[in-house]
């Protein structure tokens, strides 16, 4: 498919011979001759279609979109697509369920979070589009809220990450395989009695002091940081840890992917089962397993290949069946390496992998290649401390876990924006900076809005202003633990907050 770009001297369109990308923009020499009266001109029929319908369609999806946030990337048809498919009835109103995901959206990554900016930006919106005003209560949004179908915040996040990591270019990617990490968090909430029925504090803490606390196990695509699946559950109770998350999220991993993870996730048992899936793996060894480089098929100092055997049945780990399913052994590689750079805690470090290939899969890039799991650890803090999701603030546990998933679709569209500015730069999307491209998309929003004639402009210059915004060089950097910053000192609260106010008030 061809860019056609229009001509300033007639306003005709005219083949320029390079090819759109599949973000649906025309190449960079045409978006500074996109002229509103270009698509009211007189178009040459070529061939047997109508080459020019391309961008006649791309400026009409420019023009019709909503000028709310990622109109480009999340446009109404997809989710009103979603929205048929969950079957839900909605009546035309202010707050209708597009309208209402936008706005959240919004409030995500708004550095104040508050439904008051939210509803507070809505009005603004609808001002400069000639329309009626809103009420700036925040009541008939979080109602709206209330409504919106969680199912519709997880197909997305789903949709969206999929899309894009089929069509990441082989260039991303590590020797032309898909890489998947995964790792467990825990995020805080509202000291709410429903909240604690559903996501237990520590028990570390007494009641009424402490906050909360849920789990998340989320994995990540290792070439574009975008949030493939999560999990979410609280951090107390059987079955709550991270590896049972993990195993209801593993349909994720697609045959041929490789699945890179800590050693909390080195297990015979997640092993096994990925390798029936065809799924190899790069993790940690687990520090209760014993490594002995003296014995198994020697490959080089360091290297070797192993049989691991079966554990023993132990009913409090699974079932009978799960057991006898599990192969009775299975060969892996393990190897060693050294860390010699200062300032690392760990200096060996022992990795687990069933790439038994020594020619295809140097111990080398092995080892770099689980080096690059800290990413995961940095998108993470993307999602914690770009997008505040470290401590949330609804008072329910069902609009909790709707915070979290519209947190992810927030993630995943800037991280969709950043491969867009990467593909445009010639760069992997990984040395783009993730709150450049965030504090970029708010500065862009409100004049995306009310510029619907410049949007594809504006959009391309967007792209360009985020392709400049790299990471610093990460590789060996070291940094002490400690905090400059004297933050004021105050006397923990240990006893619930009426009892400290009946005690100033006595």
């Amino acid at each position: 498919m061809r860019c056609w770009h229009a001509r300033a001297s007639c306003g005709l369109l005219a083949p320029c011979g390079t090819d759109i990308n599949k973000y649906g923009l025309p190449c960079s020499d045409c978006v500074g001759h996109i002229k509103p009266n270009a698509i009211n001109a007189r178009r040459p029929h070529v061939g047997k279609h109508n080459r020019s319908n391309v961008w006649e369609q791309f400026h009409q999806r420019m023009q019709e979109q909503h000028g709310l946030p990622f109109g480009e990337l999340l446009a109404a048809e997809k989710v009103k697509a979603v929205l048929n498919k969950l079957d839900v009835q909605f009546r035309e109103c202010v707050f209708t369920p597009i309208t209402t995901l936008w706005v959240f959206l919004w409030q995500v990554l708004s550095p104040d979070h508050s439904c008051r900016d939210a509803v507070g930006r809505l009005l603004a919106w609808r001002l400069a589009q000639g329309k009626s005003p809103c009420s700036t209560e925040t009541t008939s949004y979080c109602q709206a809220r209330q409504r919106l179908p969680i199912a519709l915040l997880q197909t997305l996040v789903r949709d969206t990450s999929r899309e894009l990591e089929q069509s990441a270019p082989p260039g991303w990617l590590w020797k032309n395989r898909h890489v998947k990490a995964g790792d467990g968090t825990t995020v805080t909430m509202p000291d709410t009695p429903v909240n604690q029925a559903a996501f237990p504090q520590s028990r570390n803490q007494a009641p009424g002091v402490g906050f909360p606390l849920a789990r998340l196990m989320i994995i990540v695509s290792l070439a574009t940081g975008l949030a493939l699946e999560l999990a979410i559950g609280p951090t107390r109770g059987k079955k709550t840890g991270e590896n049972t998350m993990f195993r209801g999220i593993q349909d994720v991993l697609e045959p041929g992917d490789i699945f890179l993870g800590d050693r909390y996730f080195c297990s015979y048992r997640d092993i096994a089962r990925l390798r029936e899936r065809n799924v190899d793996v790069v993790l940690r060894q687990h520090q209760t397993r014993h490594t002995d480089f003296r014995c198994g098929r020697w490959l080089a100092t360091g290297d070797h290949i192993v049989v691991w055997t079966r554990p023993q049945f132990n009913a409090a780990r699974f079932t009978r069946e799960e057991w006898e399913a599990l192969p009775p052994t299975m060969a892996v590689r393990e190897i060693r390496y050294r860390v010699v750079e200062n300032g690392f805690r760990t200096r060996e470090i022992v990795v687990v992998t069933t790439l038994l290939d020594p020619s295809a899969y140097p111990a080398e890039d092995l080892a770099g290649l689980y080096r690059q799991r800290w990413n995961c650890e940095l998108d993470l803090r993307s999602l914690k401390t770009s997008l505040q999701m470290n401590h949330l603030r609804c008072k329910s546990p069902e609009m909790v876990e709707k915070e979290i998933w519209a947190h992810v679709l927030a993630y995943n569209l800037m991280r969709q924006t950043m491969a867009a500015a990467a593909e445009v730069a010639a760069v992997p999307p990984r040395q783009l900076s993730f709150k450049g491209t965030v504090q970029m998309v708010n500065h862009f929003t409100s004049y995306l809005a009310v510029c619907p004639l410049q949007r594809a402009q504006l959009w391309h210059e967007l792209l360009r202003a985020i392709a400049t915004h790299r990471v610093g060089d990460r590789l060996n950097r070291v940094e002490p633990r400690k905090l400059k910053h004297r933050l004021a000192k105050y006397t923990y609260m240990t006893r619930p907050r009426n009892e400290e106010r009946q005690k100033l008030c006595a």
